[in-house]
């Protein structure tokens, strides 16, 4: 109880987790790791962002130090570190599964609205309902490996027949359009700190679940039909994404759903397992994590001065909030994807895995680019310029813990941008050496 009730040793614990996390990256400490856990660059990377997003969720509410409150942070937090690391596939089912216990009662407790119970119950039956047949799967594969244990696995046995089962779980947890329901209520009806957690870090478990059952069941490896179907609903449904986000009225249901467009490049990404599509996808689920949980902090700083979320409701916050326009601008320039971003990072690299599949993928992904663009300016736009609203309230401008929040999202993109090139560059290298299909069909199919 002395850590939960101490405000000061429970951040100081969370920094201390960030740095022994980045230790992670050094080559001789990973090596170590990996007789222990599934310690390799993508989990160290999550395991990272992890950290750092709750220790951010502390700082962005300074007001709520209930220790029940702190609780369900940290215990999320461990769940988070376990699945992230954890070399045992029937350990990674139960806390993939456990993570939503905590994540539902920052939604329940801390929510805003009477309809949270509705959100809750909707996350809830989507996730748990898609993910119970992977446990059949799993438990399948145990008995034909003779172990749980992922590093063990021999794939000497086609499961082409259960791919459906594996991508249901991931895709609805992403989530994959047509998949999405749950996502936009749980945002609209979720506290601040579950928004962040939920975008920051939840949805990455799909994509992480993906990549760990490839290793496994190679679900990528044949391009069958229906593979090239959910890839083309995942691009098509990215984009229907995006031009839903220019009907939306509430802010976080218009952030929910300009995330719903962004995960789709990393599900293709992934299961066209080429070189250059993963690596998109890590990029991406790493700068979306810190993008998105900004927004919904900026989100939840708008809302405090206007004491709504309608964008009907909020005008002209540059001529009394001029500060907070400046975030928001610095924001919707990030999730648009300007340079020099991770953002633009992530969708360039998964141009030449597009490519490989079709012209078209590329044709529409550009229409994807240009909404996002536009949905981008117009959030900007109809909340900052204008006369201002009278529903804005005159209070006091931002404060000290809200600044830190801020920067401190935007500081690891920047960080992250070196740390990537230094860590990464040898190990890029050698695997683009090994399979570079890919890039050798973006420079010599025009050619032909």
């Amino acid at each position: 109880m002395v850590l939960i009730n101490s405000w000061s040793v429970t951040f100081c614990t969370i920094v201390m987790l960030v740095f022994i996390s980045m230790l992670s990256f050094n080559q001789y400490f990973s090596n170590i790791m990996n007789y222990i856990f599934l310690y390799n660059n993508v989990s160290s990377l999550l395991i990272f962002l992890s950290i750092l997003l709750v220790g951010l969720c502390f700082i962005s509410t300074p007001e709520n130090k209930k220790s029940r409150y702190m609780m369900c942070l940290l215990s999320l937090l461990f769940i988070l570190v376990i699945v992230f690391s954890v070399n045992n596939m029937l350990l990674f089912y139960i806390f993939f599964e456990a993570s939503l216990i905590p994540t539902l009662l920052l939604i329940i407790s801390w929510g805003y609205q009477p309809e949270r119970l509705q959100a809750g119950s909707y996350m809830m039956l989507y996730t748990v309902c898609a993910s119970l047949p992977l446990l059949m799967v799993l438990l399948y594969w145990s008995y034909s490996e003779g172990s749980f244990m992922m590093c063990l696995s021999t794939m000497t046995t086609n499961y082409e027949s259960m791919n459906f089962f594996v991508y249901l779980a991931f895709l609805v947890k992403l989530p994959m359009y047509s998949c999405h329901l749950w996502l936009p209520k749980a945002h609209v009806e979720a506290s601040l700190a579950g928004s962040m957690i939920l975008a920051g870090i939840l949805l990455k478990l799909g994509g992480y679940g993906l990549i760990q059952m490839n290793y496994i069941f190679n679900i990528s490896g044949n391009k069958s039909t229906f593979l090239i179907f959910i890839m083309s609903l995942s691009i098509w449904g990215g984009l229907l994404a995006s031009l839903m986000c220019l009907r939306q009225v509430d802010m976080k249901a218009f952030i929910a759903y300009s995330s719903i467009g962004h995960m789709a490049l990393v599900i293709i990404g992934i299961l066209n397992d080429q070189v250059w599509g993963i690596l998109s996808s890590i990029i991406t689920m790493y700068a979306h994590g810190l993008c998105s949980s900004a927004m919904f902090c900026i989100a939840y700083y708008s809302y405090l001065k206007v004491r709504s979320r309608s964008l009907m409701h909020i005008k002209g916050l540059l001529q009394v909030y001029p500060m907070l326009s400046f975030f928001w601008f610095f924001l919707c320039s990030i999730n648009m994807a300007v340079p020099p971003t991770l953002n633009l990072l992530g969708e360039m690299f998964v141009i030449p895995s597009l490519w490989s599949l079709s012209i078209l993928f590329i044709f529409v992904m550009g229409l994807m680019i240009f909404f996002s663009g536009v949905y981008n300016m117009f959030l900007y736009t109809s909340i900052n310029h204008g006369v201002h609203s009278k529903y804005i309230l005159y209070s006091v401008s931002m404060n000290s813990s809200q600044y830190m929040s801020l920067i401190m999202h935007m500081f690891p993109m920047i960080l992250f941008l070196k740390l990537e090139l230094f860590f990464f560059q040898k190990k890029i290298i050698v695997e683009l050496q090994n399979q570079c299909f890919s890039v050798k069909l973006f420079w010599n199919e025009p050619h032909q």
